[in-house]
């Protein structure tokens, strides 16, 4: 395969000042980071210090095998919800090998608002949930949770409803869950143990139960304390519950461990061959290549040489609809076919992606999508040369394909293009955002320039006078809303992809989420949905 050559001058100023752009931008996604990886105040986490708990953070190191990578997932999901409990919300997920098992663990942060379930973390369990059953993975959770956040309850009943059915789909689908409860898991809470494969409980910590002592006192004038009502000997001994006694935490984790030891999970479909040949070029330049500001372009293929091994790109129609790169390459040994955007999306562009497509889903090879893009091509010219059915056809295409998709955002992604390129709404298996990237139906001027027409012409059919001056002021307004709601911080907030990460960690993230594709058996689609002519 061919490697690909850099034109890029690392010692010129746009590289240079470039790359202190993004420099800032990477500086701001670590400080969200930081935030987001708070176990609660200070007063909490002493207090939890003080009755000998471990942190959830601490929790999940000690499940995971040593030196095991952890891809932590939606990390600043609720980091621009001013009610909720911030960034992560009060559980830590990600996947990690546990016996030399990929697993999905779910942990949560007891010391921060006592683990309740906010919004955010209730949104953040479905995406975990979809993960989870999609890559085929065994769930560990590490519990300590106080239920439902109850000002939060009527938009997290439905949320907590589909995690318990899921935890179902998965048994059914032979997907075990092992829960480890460390210490309250009431009312709804405990259903996530109860409805686990294998349940482990921490002796005189553990308290599950529908009720506790103050409401079933109101509900049944019964007097029981929390001991007997729910906890881990009890529940051990007597209800059956629980499957293991632990001693203490640790031996918990020891349990967990033991049993990921002895249950059967999918076998890794491809063992890529070593030794893995790094790109010839420093993942350091990323950061003076891809532009701070979307709205500068640039040469994907750049990008590209910096993530896959030894720099190869096997290019597919090289000369044909140049706005999109298409072709193959391997990561961390993993083969993988790569479709990125160079700009807006003509319908050469969109043919030639569509066909691409199909050839990767013909040799089972998944797919990573690259996003830069404003979208579809537009105007006279373009609408009666079929931008619309092109369009329609790389839409196809990628809502037909079966072999897994990554998406990468590293500009702008607005539009159907977004679609086009098996954006969030499209299930790719892991969707990772560059700090500079936008999100958007479109560009926040266009967005409020097209308004500002759309009234005018509207005043003008009524016969009414416009204010221009007051125009302008709702004008600048929409292009302050809609600017901040399509930044990175904003859609990872609203949980619209499964991180923020520093371009400069593209090619780990990357070929950690390809190994779990890879876990199990990659086969293609053989049919589509019509391709308009």
């Amino acid at each position: 395969m061919k490697a690909l050559n850099s034109n890029i001058d690392t010692q010129s100023n746009s590289f240079t000042d470039n790359a202190q752009q993004m420099k800032s931008l990477v500086e701001q996604l670590n400080g969200y980071l930081q935030i987001s990886r708070e176990q609660g105040s200070e007063k909490q986490v002493e207090r939890a210090r003080k009755r000998n708990k471990l942190l959830a953070r601490e929790r999940i190191e000690l499940v995971l095998d040593k030196d095991s990578p952890f891809l932590e997932l939606l990390p600043l999901i609720g980091l621009e919800n001013k009610e909720g409990f911030g960034a992560g919300g009060t559980n830590v997920s990600g996947i990690g090998l546990v016996a030399g098992k990929m697993c999905m663990i779910n942990s949560n942060v007891g010391s921060r608002k006592g683990g309740a379930i906010d919004f955010a973390t209730s949104e953040k369990g479905i995406r975990i949930a979809e993960i989870t059953l999609q890559n085929k993975l065994p769930t560990i959770n590490l519990v300590e949770s106080a239920g439902v956040n109850l000002p939060d309850q009527d938009r997290v009943f439905n949320n907590a409803g589909a995690s318990f059915r899921e935890i179902s789909r998965r048994s059914k689908a032979g997907l075990p869950t092992l829960s480890v409860v460390f210490g309250n898991a009431t009312a709804g809470g405990a259903y996530v143990p109860g409805m686990s494969d294998f349940s482990i409980f921490q002796k005189q910590a553990a308290k599950v139960f529908l009720a506790g002592p103050p409401l079933v006192k109101m509900a049944t004038n019964e007097v029981a304390s929390a001991e007997e009502l729910g906890g881990a000997e009890m529940h051990s001994r007597v209800s059956g519950v629980s499957d293991y006694l632990a001693e203490d935490e640790r031996d918990g984790i020891r349990i967990v461990r033991e049993i990921m030891e002895v249950i059967n999970t999918s076998q890794p479909h491809l063992i890529p061959d070593s030794p893995i040949q790094p790109p010839k070029y420093s993942q350091e330049e990323i950061l003076g290549i891809v532009p701070a500001n979307p709205k500068t372009p640039f040469d994907v293929r750049e990008l590209i040489a910096r993530i896959t091994d030894g720099s190869e790109f096997s290019e597919f129609k090289p000369e044909y609809g140049a706005t999109l790169v298409t072709g193959w390459a391997k990561i961390h040994g993993y083969p993988v076919g790569i479709v990125a955007n160079n700009g807006v999306i003509f319908s050469e562009s969109a043919n030639k992606g569509a066909q691409f497509i199909q050839l990767s889903n013909k040799n089972n090879i998944p797919l990573l999508f690259i996003h830069n893009t404003t979208g579809f091509m537009v105007g006279k010219n373009y609408e009666e040369g079929g931008i619309i059915k092109n369009g329609a056809k790389l839409i196809h295409a990628v809502s037909g394909s079966e072999v897994p998709h990554l998406s990468l955002m590293v500009g702008s992604s607005y539009g159907a293009g977004n679609y086009g390129m098996s954006g969030r709404s499209f299930e790719p298996r892991f969707l990772f955002t560059y700090p500079n990237a936008k999100v958007s139906v479109m560009g926040a001027e266009q967005l409020a320039g097209v308004m500002e027409i759309v009234k005018k012409q509207s005043a003008k059919s009524m016969g009414k006078t416009i204010d221009d001056k007051k125009l302008n002021a709702e004008k600048q307004a929409m292009i302050a809303d809609a600017t901040q709601k399509s930044t990175s911080w904003y859609s990872s907030s609203e949980g619209w992809d499964d991180g923020v990460i520093d371009p400069r960690e593209t090619r780990n993230y990357l070929g950690f989420s390809l190994a779990i594709v890879y876990n199990q058996p990659i086969k293609g689609a053989n049919t589509y949905g019509i391709f308009r002519m």
